[in-house]
């Protein structure tokens, strides 16, 4: 076994039938033309599906709403891209020059892209129970330790309903600024709240992740004193 594949037996109890699934797994589009984005895309409703079936068990009772937002926090870029970083995932990566040179080995969306294409890649070498199963392991206590649900509404809507519970106003986001090339964009948000005048500023790859944590720093300022 090579390196990558020791790695993944030690991390994931897992070993492939056809190593050259793994590698393609781990081989991101800046590499080469056979790259792991048709895997990420398989991987991506695998996980979908494991995570649905996982949440539905174990929350009887709960609405359809609040199932939804459980899952979210499970499959986003952000958890996946800390699951792969404590895995040690980054180190196997196969990327181009570029992408070397600029830290794509800790990039959160290419970590997050190449862990769902491990798992896309598992259900093509040996069927939905072993990707399952190689799911359940990657995420592991997460899988038990769910969050909140109240805490998993977007921070927009929280906002919003907790200053119309006040009787105040809507709040107003500004676009501050916009970064990087046309396939990188950087977004910089600011969140005004007039009535209270408070501002926060968020950023993020799109508008509305930038959005979104603008409100997220905003409620957290409102609702415990806080200065930008």
């Amino acid at each position: 076994m090579d390196k990558a594949e020791i790695w993944l037996k030690q991390s994931l109890d897992y070993q492939f039938s056809d190593p050259h699934l793994l590698q393609q797994a781990l081989t991101h589009s800046s590499a080469q033309s056979k790259n792991n984005e048709r895997l990420e895309f398989l991987g991506d409703a695998v996980l979908g599906f494991v995570c649905s079936e996982l949440v539905y068990r174990s929350h009887s009772l709960a609405p359809e709403g609040d199932l939804s937002r459980l899952r979210a926090s499970l499959v986003r870029d952000t958890s996946l891209a800390e699951i792969a970083l404590q895995l040690g995932l980054g180190e196997h990566l196969i990327l181009g020059s570029g992408e070397r040179k600029t830290g794509g080995h800790r990039r959160e969306s290419i970590l997050a892209d190449a862990l769902e294409a491990i798992f896309g890649a598992v259900y093509l070498d040996a069927g939905f129970d072993a990707a399952r199963r190689t799911v359940v392991k990657a995420f592991g206590t997460r899988l038990q330790d769910f969050p909140d649900v109240e805490e998993l509404r977007d921070p927009k809507t929280r906002l919003q309903e907790w200053l119309q519970g006040r009787k105040m106003g809507l709040p107003l986001y500004e676009l501050v600024g916009v970064t990087g090339l046309a396939h990188r964009r950087h977004f910089e948000i600011r969140c005004v709240v007039a009535e209270a005048a408070a501002n926060a500023t968020g950023n993020g790859t799109t508008r509305r992740n930038a959005e979104q944590q603008a409100a997220e720093r905003m409620l957290d300022q409102l609702t415990k004193g806080k200065s930008e």
